[in-house]
Order: structure tokens, then C-alpha cells, then sequence
């Protein structure tokens, strides 16, 4: 995905607890049928929003710690993060539940 970045453990604070734009952080597995079917939106949505909000995926699997972290129990779920705080969330593939996160911010 062109406009969105992998994240892992390691990377995490920096691009996404101290980036200086809200990011939308896509919590997903390479199992998972939905997280495939939303893929296109999200990169889509990213295309549009790239010079006012940060994309991530982190897959879950290879993540762990960040996935308990954060409750992820279902995916794919959706949180945006800004000034380094969680303010939304999101759990499923809802487009335009998505844009709403989006258009708080």
C-alpha cells in the first residue's frame, strides 16, 4: 500500500504516539477476509488524506503486544490517535463510520 505505512512494536511511539498528524491506525491479520476487503478503501482514503492524516497497519500476529495493548480482540479495528492519545475507535469495516473518524479530526 502506497499511502500507508507497516508498523510494528519497535516503531510504533515514533510514528504514531509522537507523529505531529492525527493517524489512523488499521489493526489487521493476514487472515482475516474483511481486513482484505476494506484494504482498497483504506488506501484510497489515505490517497486523499495524505497531507492531513498519517495511515498505519499493524498486523496483529506479528504485533502482539501492541494488539493487547490496546484491546484489540475482533478486526479489523480502526483507532485514531492524536497528540499521541487514542480518540476514537472503530471495530469492523464500516466505510462510512470510517469517514466520520476522519471528519472529526
Amino acid at each position: 500500500m502506497k499511502n500507508v505505512i507497516l508498523v510494528t512494536d519497535s516503531d510504533f511511539d515514533e510514528q504514531v504516539l509522537n507523529n505531529q498528524k492525527p493517524v489512523l491506525v488499521d489493526f489487521f491479520a493476514e487472515w482475516c477476509g474483511p481486513c482484505k476487503t476494506i484494504e482498497p478503501f483504506i488506501e484510497e482514503l489515505a490517497a486523499e488524506h495524505t497531507d492531513k492524516v498519517t495511515f498505519v497497519k499493524i498486523d496483529t500476529d506479528k504485533n502482539p503486544t501492541l494488539a493487547a495493548n490496546y484491546g484489540v480482540r475482533s478486526m479489523p479495528t480502526f483507532m485514531m490517535f492524536n497528540n499521541g492519545e487514542q480518540t476514537d475507535l472503530l471495530i469492523g469495516t464500516n466505510p462510512n463510520k470510517i469517514k466520520e473518524m476522519l471528519n472529526k479530526v
